[in-house]
């Protein structure tokens, strides 16, 4: 298994070859995934990439990591890994819901 990189403040129009293509200059490229917002379908700025070894993912970082792309400085940085959260519960929390305030004004 290879090293998966965070790439992140991407401008909204770079696609997953974009980045497979500025990474593969550094090394084997196992893949390049921009992460996309599901209602809108847009970009959401960030993706992962997945260098086949450690060496090429530091080369990689040294390499990319700052360097301007489309106005905004790219970050790269090996990725954490995902953190558990709690399941998600229906709804919105507490009471008081919606509501037009105020007491009994009649």
């Amino acid at each position: 298994m290879g090293t998966k990189l965070y790439v992140g403040n991407l401008p909204y129009s770079y696609s997953d070859s974009d980045m497979e293509r500025s990474f593969s200059a550094y090394g084997a490229v196992n893949s390049a995934k921009i992460i996309m917002d599901r209602d809108s379908g847009r970009s959401k700025g960030f993706g992962f990439v997945e260098m086949s070894s450690q060496a090429e993912a530091t080369a990689a970082i040294a390499g990319l990591h700052g360097q301007d792309l489309g106005g905004r400085d790219m970050v790269v940085n090996e990725a954490k890994p995902m953190e558990s959260r709690p399941p998600r519960s229906g709804g919105g929390g507490g009471y008081g819901g919606g509501g037009y305030g105020g007491g009994n004004r009649y």
